[in-house]
C-alpha cells in the first residue's frame, strides 16, 4: 500500500498486520513464491556437495548402524520379535523429519533477511517451506525403509494405511516449534545455539534408539509429554505389523500438546510478524 509523504515522494509501507481472513488469502496468493522457495532450498541444500542427494541416504543409515550397535548389541535392549535395525529406522523417519525441518525453519527468516526487508508477503511462507523441504528427505528415507524391510522379509500389514495420519501428527510439532523458533531467532540470535542443543538432547530422550516399552508403566504418561514419543510409537505401530504396542494415552497426549504447540506458534508468529523486518 502506498501513501504520499510531505515531500510528495512515494513511500512504501510494508504491512503484515492484516486481518486473519485477508492474511490467509494472501498466503494463497503467494503460493508461487512458496513453491519457488521450496525448490530453491532443495537445490541449495546439495549444491556443491560431493555426493549430493546421497547424504539423505548415508546419514540415516550410519545413524541406524550406530544405534543398533550401541543399544541393540552392547546395551542389549529388547526389541521384541523385530530386527533392531528396523526398530531404529522406523523411529528415525519421523525424528529426522522433525530435526531437519526445525533446524532449517528456525534460521529461515534470518537466512532470508534481504527478502523480508524489501517487499511484503506473508512471512509464514518461509518457515513452512522448510517443512516441505524436509519432506523430500523423509520420502527418500521411506524408500530406504522399504528396502530394509524387504531385506529382512518383514512386510507391513493393513496398519500401513494409517501412516499418513501419523505423518500429519508429526507435522504439527514440526510446524509449531518451527514458527516459535523462527520468530525467536530473529529477536534473540542466541536461539541459533539453543536449537541444536534441543535436537541433540531430544534424540536421546525420544525413543529413537530403543522401544518405549522399556519405560516403566508409571512413567509412561510423563514420558508422553514429549510430543515425538507418540509420533514415533505411531510410526512403529504402522510399519512393523503389530510388533509394537500402541500406547493410546500417549498418542492422545502427543496430539493435544502438538496442537497447542502449533496454535501457540501461529499466535506468536503473527504477533511478532509486523516487526520482523525492523529487527532482523
Amino acid at each position: 500500500m502506498s501513501h504520499l509523504n510531505s515531500s510528495a515522494q512515494p513511500e512504501l509501507i510494508i504491512e503484515p498486520n492484516r486481518p486473519v481472513l485477508h492474511y490467509w488469502r494472501d498466503v494463497w496468493r503467494y503460493r508461487e513464491l512458496f513453491w519457488f522457495l521450496v525448490w530453491r532450498d532443495i537445490l541449495v541444500r546439495y549444491k556443491q556437495t560431493v555426493v549430493g542427494v546421497a547424504w539423505s541416504v548415508i546419514r540415516p543409515l550410519v545413524t541406524m548402524v550406530v544405534f543398533t550397535v550401541v543399544f541393540g548389541m552392547l546395551a542389549k535392549l529388547p526389541s521384541g520379535n523385530i530386527p533392531y535395525p528396523l526398530l531404529v529406522f522406523a523411529a528415525m523417519l519421523p525424528w529426522n523429519f522433525f530435526a531437519n525441518a526445525l533446524a532449517e525453519g528456525s534460521g529461515s527468516l534470518v537466512g532470508n533477511a534481504n527478502l523480508l526487508t524489501k517487499v511484503y508477503f506473508p512471512r509464514i511462507i518461509i518457515p513452512v517451506s522448510s517443512v516441505i523441504v524436509a519432506l523430500v528427505d523423509f520420502a527418500i528415507s521411506l524408500v530406504i525403509m522399504a528396502g530394509i524391510m524387504l531385506w529382512y522379509g518383514y512386510l507391513p500389514d493393513w496398519r500401513i494405511i494409517t501412516l499418513p495420519l501419523f505423518l500429519v501428527l508429526a507435522c504439527l510439532p514440526v510446524a509449531g516449534a518451527g514458527l516459535w523458533f523462527a520468530a525467536l531467532n530473529v529477536r534473540y540470535r542466541d536461539f541459533r545455539y539453543v536449537v541444536p542443543f534441543i535436537l541433540q538432547l531430544g534424540l536421546y530422550v525420544s525413543p529413537v534408539g530403543f522401544s518405549s516399552n522399556i519405560v516403566p508403566e508409571q512413567w509412561r504418561l510423563l514420558y508422553a509429554l514429549n510430543p515425538m514419543v507418540g509420533v514415533i510409537d505411531g510410526f512403529r505401530w504402522a510399519l512393523l505389523r503389530g510388533g509394537v504396542d500402541l500406547y493410546w494415552h500417549g498418542i492422545l497426549i502427543s496430539t493435544v500438546l502438538s496442537l497447542l504447540l502449533l496454535f501457540s506458534g501461529l499466535w506468536y508468529f503473527r504477533k511478532t510478524e509486523r516487526v520482523l523486518a525492523d529487527v532482523i
